[in-house]
């Protein structure tokens, strides 16, 4: 069982589990590690997600200002009581700002995500079930939507419709799709050819009936796994559009447009208003690819048992 990585079309597929599930369990330190359930690294992982859920749903709450109140009195403070990790150039507070960050930072992963995997799955189940001309047309448009960056297409449609969380989204959201739609299209071939699928046929079971209700079932948590990792990859992606001015625009708290931002501070002497949202980009990229790593390896364990 491999999981494709959205980096790249041809970026190398993650390799299975590095040996037997006993062998792993008599092996302790940092091999013991990767262990999925069992080592701190996964457990770490998890609650460092759950951790900026619970930043993004309860920001308001959190933030001790306004995330966009502007006091240039304040410009550029250092840690302090009344501002923790400091302020930026207009006097805003970065530890407001990075909770409220959080909200734009996991929603636009979680839409792109959510349209893709829904979308890949579907066409990956309709070319893998359906074989013959649908698996041509839909493999071929898949192929054909792989040979545009995501990033470009996302550029282009921001030049058309105009910046915001809205076209880099929808852009995305088509980019990740043959990603996913490929992974489906391959594990549901293999599933198919597996006798229970025959056997449900053989007892009378239409075909579309044992596709939904046995078929997607299983092979649903390789996708979940694979949209883990999709998630922290969309989330650098929507990031760096946000960096480079397509994205979410100020004043609006991002955690790439404060990167944007907090360039010029760092000329001044002044490292948080870039830093801080720095760290927090790539601890939530980790701790995605931790947790589908740890997914894809119980999957590729039980499928060994």
């Amino acid at each position: 069982m491999t999981l494709t990585s959205p980096s790249a079309a041809n970026a190398p597929e993650l390799p299975g589990p590095s040996g037997a599930s006993g062998a792993l369990r008599r092996r302790p330190g940092l091999r013991g590690l990767k262990v999925l359930g069992q080592g701190p690294m996964f457990t770490a992982a998890v609650a460092v997600l759950v951790l900026l859920v619970l930043v993004a749903v309860l920001a308001p709450l959190l933030a001790p200002y306004d995330p966009e109140a502007v006091d240039l009195s304040a410009s550029l403070t250092g840690t302090s009581a009344d501002h923790l990790l400091g302020t930026d150039q207009s006097g805003r507070d970065i530890l407001s700002r990075l909770l409220h960050g959080a909200r734009t930072g996991l929603l636009g992963p979680l839409l792109v995500v959510g349209v893709s995997t829904l979308l890949g799955t579907f066409v990956g189940v309709v070319a893998a079930w359906g074989g013959g001309w649908a698996d041509t047309l839909l493999s071929r448009s898949m192929d054909m939507v792989f040979a545009i960056p995501g990033l470009l297409l996302a550029i282009l449609l921001v030049s058309v419709v105009g910046s915001g969380m809205t076209a880099p989204v929808v852009a995305m959201a088509v980019a990740y799709t043959p990603y996913v739609g490929r992974l489906v299209r391959g594990i549901a071939r293999q599933e198919k050819a597996r006798p229970y699928i025959e056997s449900y046929r053989v007892q009378g079971w239409s075909g579309w009936s044992v596709c939904l209700r046995h078929l997607l079932p299983n092979i649903a948590p390789t996708v979940f796994a694979q949209s883990a990792m999709n998630f922290g990859y969309v989330l650098m992606d929507l990031a760096a559009l946000s960096f480079l001015g397509f994205g979410v625009q100020p004043p609006t708290a991002d955690w790439g447009a404060m990167i944007n931002e907090g360039q010029a501070a760092i000329q001044q002497g002044a490292m948080l208003p870039a830093l801080a949202p720095s760290a927090c980009i790539v601890l939530a990229v980790v701790a995605f690819g931790i947790v589908g790593e740890g997914l894809a390896d119980r999957i590729a364990r039980r499928e060994e048992r």
